[in-house]
């Protein structure tokens, strides 16, 4: 089960697209808003009805080739922002680039910021039906 205290959001995030078995992960997604998810495949292969974007990236894999992996698992959550950025335009990288310095040490702005980088260009984007 899903539990948030944001009803109608205009983008949604997916770090691991199993989650979409549950229909509350994008129930209440706004018509012409964005689902960015972490998935290999192209968006319409996840097979979604609803009045919203998609964008998919292979964030595991860009992850796994980059080492970017604690305990032997890839860690998304940073390289998923790639996808967010190309999908949504929120901010630009340079933005998010300052952010990463800023936030991370140094032996882990790179990789991120190379995570980050390497999402964005493999992501892949379907407008509303």
């Amino acid at each position: 089960m899903v539990v948030s205290q944001v009803e109608n959001p205009d983008v949604v995030v997916v770090l691991d697209h199993t989650l979409l078995r549950y229909p509350e992960v994008t129930s209440g997604l706004n018509s012409g808003g964005w689902l960015v998810v972490n998935f290999r495949y192209q968006p319409k292969d996840l097979n979604l009805g609803g009045n919203f974007n998609i964008a998919t990236a292979d964030a595991t894999r860009v992850c796994q080739e980059l080492g970017l992996v604690v305990a032997g698992l890839p860690v998304v959550n940073t390289a998923i922002l790639g996808a967010l950025l190309r999908a949504t335009e929120l901010v630009d990288l340079d933005s998010i680039e300052r952010a990463i310095r800023e936030r991370f040490t140094d032996n882990a702005v790179e990789i991120n910021l190379a995570a980050i980088r390497k999402t964005y260009e493999i992501t892949k984007l379907q407008s509303a039906k």
